[in-house]
């Protein structure tokens, strides 16, 4: 499908993402093939958790927030441009026995009632639990879908991007962590040694996600306070297109309906 684009504007030729660490791989890679279209364009991705990129939108310190979640209601100052869908799913260390978890056994691990993986019908090896930072939408979605508070979670380690969370629980036999499906298959792909947990016998995977079997999703939007112009405009507009589909299952997100 022919994309067309916003005309640029000469004095927006810079534009700057931050937010959600989610998101960014996928807004780098739009990123990119916008600035390959317009070679004058400069656009800048940082990451940061979802609340720094509302928190930055609305204070003007970047000219687009990403978002891993949908807007709260006290957030109706912004639009959200749902460029992606996601998951958030448990994962282990690759070598781990247990493949799957049900919403009581993550429960109970994450609030530390189990603390040895045999209890779980695993090998007899500590749990090291693994905990999103605060600012995360990440840990926000946990902590709904499994009701809890924050206060109750038993944390050996606090990451703060996917990227951390992988890296820990690659390197440490007993460790669980939670985060993005697409982060992990990617990483999957390339050999690290982890894999994704099943959740009450559901899958996380594309499929799931897409089909809406999957409990725990999420859209990865793009956030603004006022209609974009000029090269965010034209960012948004190729976002939100068939064009970087590609893009999108290529880092194992789902496309968003259109």
């Amino acid at each position: 499908m022919a994309v067309t684009l916003t005309p640029l504007a000469a004095s927006e030729t810079s534009v700057t993402l931050t937010g959600s660490s989610t998101v960014a791989p996928l807004a780098s890679e739009i990123a990119r093939l916008y600035e390959s279209k317009h070679p004058d364009v400069r656009i800048d991705v940082q990451t940061g958790g979802s609340t720094r990129g509302v928190t930055d939108v609305r204070a003007g310190r970047s000219t687009i927030g990403m978002v891993s979640r949908k807007l709260k209601p006290d957030e109706s100052d912004l639009t959200a441009y749902t460029i992606a869908l996601d998951g958030i799913a448990c994962i282990a260390h690759r070598d781990n026995q247990v493949a799957g978890l049900t919403r009581a056994q993550v429960i109970d691990i994450y609030t530390g009632k189990v603390t040895n993986w045999h209890e779980v019908g695993g090998a007899d090896l500590p749990i090291v639990v693994v905990n999103k930072s605060e600012a995360h939408s990440t840990l926000e979605l946990f902590l709904q879908h499994f009701d809890l508070k924050a206060a109750a979670i038993k944390a050996a380690v606090v990451i703060g991007d996917n990227a951390q969370g992988i890296k820990t629980v690659a390197v440490t036999p007993g460790a669980i962590a939670y985060l993005s499906i697409g982060a992990a298959q990617t990483d999957i792909q390339a050999g690290v040694a982890i894999k994704l947990l099943t959740l009450d016998g559901h899958i996380p995977s594309f499929e799931t996600i897409r089909d809406g079997t999957w409990p725990l999703t999420r859209p990865l939007n793009l956030v603004v306070t006022a209609a974009p112009t000029g090269a965010a405009a034209g960012l948004i507009e190729l976002a939100r297109s068939t064009a970087v589909d590609e893009l999108i299952t290529g880092l194992a997100f789902v496309p968003p309906t259109r």
